[in-house]
């Protein structure tokens, strides 16, 4: 062997060399990454913007897969985890979804009934009622006095129930009105005993107008029954609350 062939044989071996120690290299790295990542676990996130209270279904997610040591424990991983739940608040898309991001829809307690209303959508508090919200409803109604005569009636405005419990929130839709004129109202279904079931009965029925008005959370105190109707004769002789027919007793 001449010189020639053994600086080729060297540089041959040297080349081995090299390429196994950066093979090694290469291998080192990956097991480094692998240690301080570790395998891979599944999880899900939002694949559309989710308004609060309304209930999650799974093609509103989609499945991702990353590093499990990155997925916090509150993660939801099963589609299970969302059966019969709502979004506390609003959920962007994107987000990774998490347990403390949702919550039981809301159920009925013993002695409950649900009673589903039309809502005007101009009359209720538009977008901020949803599952889960305790609202009080108003009903004005025009009375006739004590003659029965149109001059002699009154507007009043009754407080038919209060901290009535949401239980859902339904989709704007057209309706007619008894003169063929079409509103937009929204269906909101509520928890309610028979009593103030019949009371919200009475009111969509025969109120010129029901307005709902959204409890401030931790502001449900009940409305005492002296409270709970108005009327402008009263006010204006500074008792909103006195019944007209005392303050003008039939002659």
């Amino acid at each position: 062997m001449n010189a020639r062939q053994r600086r080729g044989l060297v540089l041959l071996v040297v080349s081995v060399l090299l390429a196994l120690a950066a093979f090694a290299g290469v291998i080192a790295v990956i097991d480094d990454v692998e240690s301080k990542v570790g395998p891979e676990a599944t999880a899900y996130e939002l694949s559309e913007d989710v308004e609060p209270y309304e209930e999650l279904t799974p093609d509103q997610l989609r499945k991702v897969t990353m590093p499990e040591r990155y997925i916090p424990r509150s993660a939801v991983t099963e589609l299970g985890q969302i059966e019969d739940q709502v979004a506390v608040g609003p959920l962007r898309e994107g987000s990774l979804l998490q347990t403390d991001m949702i919550t039981d829809r809301p159920e009925l307690d013993a002695g409950q009934q649900e009673i589903a209303v039309m809502i005007d959508a101009s009359t209720g508090v538009a977008g901020k009622i949803y599952p889960g919200a305790l609202i009080n409803m108003y009903a004005a109604f025009e009375v006739q006095g004590s003659s029965g005569t149109e001059e002699n009636s009154f507007e009043m405005v009754r407080l038919m129930v209060n901290n009535a419990e949401v239980i859902e929130v339904g989709d704007l839709t057209e309706v007619e009105d008894d003169e063929d004129n079409t509103t937009e109202a929204v269906p909101i279904t509520f928890a309610l005993d028979n009593e103030d079931a019949q009371r919200v009965t009475f009111a969509e029925a025969f109120a010129e107008e029901v307005r709902l008005a959204l409890v401030a959370p931790g502001d449900e105190e009940e409305v005492p029954d002296e409270e709970r109707s108005y009327t402008i004769i009263g006010d204006s002789l500074g008792d909103p609350h006195a019944d007209p027919g005392t303050l003008f007793p039939p002659e």
